[in-house]
């Protein structure tokens, strides 16, 4: 159960993290800059895409965990009717 809990949390850190740094460099690509000074347009686009990069980083990793328990059900499913 614990390395259940433990694969879940560190999948669910990187898919954040992951999609939040493909967030912050598409900003700049794109000429955003999340760390320039004061709230502007560029800074405030920014900031967006590395919240929108983490949450979908974050529900990618979620359906890849999901798609991994369903194998094991599967797998789980199979084994029993045997």
């Amino acid at each position: 159960m614990s390395r259940n809990l433990l694969v879940e949390g560190l999948s669910d850190a990187i898919g954040f993290v992951g999609g939040a740094l493909l967030g912050f460099w598409a900003g700049k690509l794109i000429g955003w800059d999340i760390f320039a000074s004061g709230y502007g347009n560029d800074s405030i686009g920014g900031i967006v895409l590395v919240g929108l990069g983490g949450g979908l980083g974050l529900q990618l990793a979620r359906r890849w965990q999901a798609a991994q328990q369903a194998k094991v059900n599967n797998v789980n499913k199979e084994s029993d009717g045997a």
